[in-house]
C-alpha cells in the first residue's frame, strides 16, 4: 500500500482537516492545526508531503521520525501540528487496514469509558452557576471554565473576589461531588497567581490550568510549592523533549499536551509514558474537533495515567459549526454520567462526513484569529 494523496479542508469554526489517500481505496482522517494559524499548518502540510508521497503509510514510526528529523530545524507548532494531523491519518488507515481500533494496535485497553468535562462560562467567564446546572443537565460531572478576562500584572483586591465568587458559583451548583478545572490561560502574572491559588483553595477544583505563561514555567516551583490545588500545563508545549524540565521539577501533577500539537498520537503516547515515570497525569488537551477527540479517547483507552478529557462540544469557538455537524456516527461521543465511551469502530472510530466537509470547506472556509485584548491604557493583555 502507497500513500498517493494528501488533501486538506478548511472547515469552520477554526479547524483544519487532512484526508490521506492511498493505492488500495483505505483513507485516514487526522486535524493538524494550531489555532489561528491554520494557513501556516496546511503549507506545512504541502512541504511534508514530499517525504510521504509513495511510502507505505503502515510504517508510522519511520514516517514520523522522517517529518520530524528529516529537517534541521524542529519542534514548535506549525511543524509538530502538521505532523500531529498526518500521525492521526496514518493511524486511522492502519485501523481500517487490520479492521481495528487505534487502541487495540496500541496493546489494548485500559478502560472501556473516560470521564469528560464541558466548557461553562466563555472568554469572559459569566453566568456560571446557570452553565453549570445546564451542563449536569447535559450528562456531566465536571466543568472547566475560564478564571478571569484580562488579567493586570497585579490584580487589584476587587478583580480577586470576582474570579473567587465565579469559582464558589460553580461549587455551589455543582455540589461537592462535581469536578471544577480552572483555567488561568497564561492570563495571569506570576503575582496575581499567588494570591489567587490560595484564595481558591477552599473550592477544591481539579487543578488550576496555565497558572502562568509556558515561557515562564520557571515560576511555577515557588507558585506550586505554596499551594494545595494540582497544577497543570503543557497545551503550548509540543515535543517530549519541552516536557523533560517540568517533568524533572516535580512541580506540575498534571499535563496537558494536545494531540493536534504534539505531534500526534505517536508523540502523545511517548509523553504520556515519561509523565507516568514521574507519577504525573495526563489529560489530553482538546478544544477542536472530531478527529483531535477521537484521538484524544484512542490514547486515553491505554494510558494507565489518562485522569479526564477535554472536549469542545458548545465550547464558545464553535460558532457557525460544531463537532457533530461532520461526523456520520455522532452517537460514539455520547456523554452518560460524566463518561464517554471509546470509539470501537476501525481506526479512529469516527466516520467523517466528506460530503459536508467539502460543502463547509467551499462555502466557509475561515480565517479564525484570537483575540487581540487590550488594557485600559491601551497596552496588549494576553488572551
Amino acid at each position: 500500500m502507497k500513500i498517493t494523496k494528501l488533501k486538506t479542508f478548511l472547515v469552520p469554526p477554526r479547524w483544519l482537516f487532512l484526508k490521506i489517500e492511498t493505492d488500495e481505496g483505505i483513507v485516514g482522517w487526522g486535524e493538524p492545526v494550531i489555532e489561528g494559524r491554520a494557513n501556516s499548518v496546511q503549507t506545512m502540510i504541502d512541504e511534508l508531503s514530499d517525504y510521504l508521497i509513495g511510502e507505505d503509510p503502515l510504517q508510522i514510526n519511520k514516517l514520523w521520525t522522517i517529518m520530524y528529523r528529516g529537517g534541521f530545524y524542529r519542534g514548535g507548532p506549525i511543524l509538530m501540528s502538521a505532523i500531529a494531523g498526518i500521525d492521526q491519518a496514518l493511524w486511522d488507515i492502519k485501523g481500517k487496514y487490520h479492521n481495528t481500533s487505534v487502541n487495540q494496535l496500541l496493546g489494548g485497553r485500559l478502560r472501556e469509558k473516560m470521564k469528560v468535562y464541558s466548557w461553562v462560562g466563555g472568554d469572559h467567564p459569566n453566568d456560571i452557576y446557570d452553565q453549570v446546572i445546564q451542563a449536569k443537565q447535559n450528562g456531566f460531572n465536571a466543568i472547566k471554565m475560564n478564571g478571569t478576562s484580562e488579567s493586570p500584572f497585579v490584580s487589584t483586591p476587587k478583580d480577586i473576589q470576582a474570579t473567587v465568587d465565579r469559582v464558589a458559583e460553580a461549587r455551589r451548583a455543582g455540589g461537592d461531588d462535581f469536578g471544577i478545572g480552572i483555567d488561568f490561560h497564561g492570563r495571569v502574572h506570576r503575582a496575581t497567581a499567588k494570591v489567587l491559588l490560595k484564595e481558591l483553595e477552599p473550592f477544591q477544583p481539579m487543578f488550576v490550568e496555565e497558572p502562568v505563561l509556558p515561557e515562564n514555567l520557571d515560576c511555577l516551583k515557588n507558585i506550586a510549592s505554596n499551594t494545595s490545588i494540582p497544577i497543570a500545563t503543557g497545551e503550548r508545549l509540543f515535543t517530549r523533549f519541552d516536557y523533560k524540565d517540568i517533568l524533572q521539577s516535580g512541580w506540575v501533577d498534571i499535563i496537558q499536551p494536545d494531540l493536534s500539537h504534539c505531534g500526534g498520537i505517536s508523540e502523545g503516547l511517548r509523553i504520556a509514558t515519561m509523565a507516568e515515570a514521574y507519577d504525573v497525569s495526563v489529560a489530553f488537551h482538546c478544544p477542536l474537533g472530531p478527529l483531535t477527540l477521537a484521538s484524544s479517547l484512542q490514547l486515553d483507552s491505554v494510558c494507565y495515567n489518562a485522569v479526564i478529557q477535554e472536549q469542545s462540544m458548545g465550547i464558545h469557538y464553535n460558532k457557525g459549526a460544531d463537532i457533530l455537524d461532520y461526523m456520520k456516527n455522532p452517537e460514539v461521543f455520547k456523554v452518560t454520567n460524566g463518561y464517554m465511551n471509546i470509539p470501537q469502530g476501525p481506526g479512529l472510530g469516527v466516520e467523517i462526513d466528506e460530503q459536508m466537509v467539502i460543502k463547509r470547506s467551499k462555502e466557509e472556509p475561515h480565517r479564525w484569529r484570537n483575540p487581540v485584548w487590550s488594557y485600559e491604557d491601551g497596552s496588549l493583555a494576553e488572551w
